[in-house]
């Protein structure tokens, strides 16, 4: 048991050795894109909340 935890780990450590780490600036445009993005959607569907609420506030409530 001890020594398949300790081959797991040890092929963990070699796995995250292969890795290809995106560069500091890729990382700065994707979570910027990400931020711009997400915040593209929540001002989409703040706009259809606000016409359902309206529409329904006006021909059925």
């Amino acid at each position: 048991m001890f020594q398949k935890l300790t081959n797991y780990f040890s092929e963990t450590k070699t796995e995250l050795k292969r890795v290809v780490w995106p560069s500091r600036q890729d990382t700065l445009k994707l979570t910027l894109a990400v931020i711009g993005v997400s915040a593209a959607v929540a001002l989409f569907l703040g706009a259809l909340d606000i016409l359902f609420q309206f529409l329904l506030e006006t021909f059925i409530l």
